[in-house]
């Protein structure tokens, strides 16, 4: 089992700006005529109450680019919110933006977040010819917006092949992982299986199931060709 230290250092969770307009309207027909001239319809889920708005589609290029968490400073009109994406969708042939969902956070109270990992170290497992199988991208955490990282870093350095790392092998500072402790993040595979693409793995097994055939099938065949035994009188 691999225990990580609980003092790795990492950096905080940057704030992207986001400026935006309140929305007057609402609906189907009010959201098409908002996408038209570039914008995206939004909702901030608030405790009390849900804000809809607009922000330009330009404006989230720092959010959805990247592969690091943020916070959001959502700036609507003269009102200021702080949040975080929640969720986004997005047009399956064009591949714009759709929507936008955020959850409204408060210094004081814990906000639940799906951040990154990034791994770091070279493997001794890999460097003996394993291959790295990353089988969690991203971790579910709960903590304060102040003590949010941007990404949760997994030293890989002393992995063997066979190895892996699970969430409850995991701790960070601060914040609480959510993910069933379990549930397997990253492992090390063996070379010979690692360099197995699907479609080899697939003939070898079709190979085998050809050759059990024919075996049964020839065995079949010398039997119905053996004479018979004259019975004993």
């Amino acid at each position: 089992m691999i225990t990580l230290s609980s003092t790795i250092t990492f950096r905080r969770m940057k704030t992207i700006e986001i400026k935006g307009s309140f929305r007057t309207e609402l609906g189907k027909k009010s959201s098409k005529e908002i996408r038209k001239t570039g914008n995206v319809p939004c909702v901030i889920y608030g405790k009390e109450n849900n804000i809809h708005f607009y922000a330009h589609e330009n404006s989230f290029k720092n959010l959805v680019y990247t592969s690091a968490a943020h916070l959001v400073k959502l700036i609507i009109e003269d009102k200021e919110y702080k949040a975080v994406l929640k969720d986004m969708q997005f047009h399956p042939v064009k591949d714009n933006i759709l929507h936008a969902d955020f959850i409204e956070i408060h210094d004081n109270k814990p906000v639940v977040i799906n951040i990154p990992i990034k791994v770091s170290g070279d493997s001794v497992g890999v460097i003996a010819g394993g291959k790295l199988s990353i089988k969690k991208r991203r971790l579910k955490v709960k903590g304060l917006a102040n003590d949010l990282p941007e990404v949760l870093p997994i030293d890989i350095t002393e992995l063997k092949i066979h190895e892996g790392i699970k969430v409850g092998e995991l701790s960070y500072d601060k914040i609480e992982l959510l993910d069933p402790k379990k549930s397997m993040v990253l492992t090390i595979a063996t070379s010979r299986v690692a360099q197995k693409t699907d479609e080899e793995v697939l003939a070898e097994t079709a190979a085998a199931e050809a050759a059990a055939a024919a075996a049964i099938a020839s065995a079949g065949a010398g039997a119905a060709a053996a004479p018979e035994t004259p019975a004993a009188k």
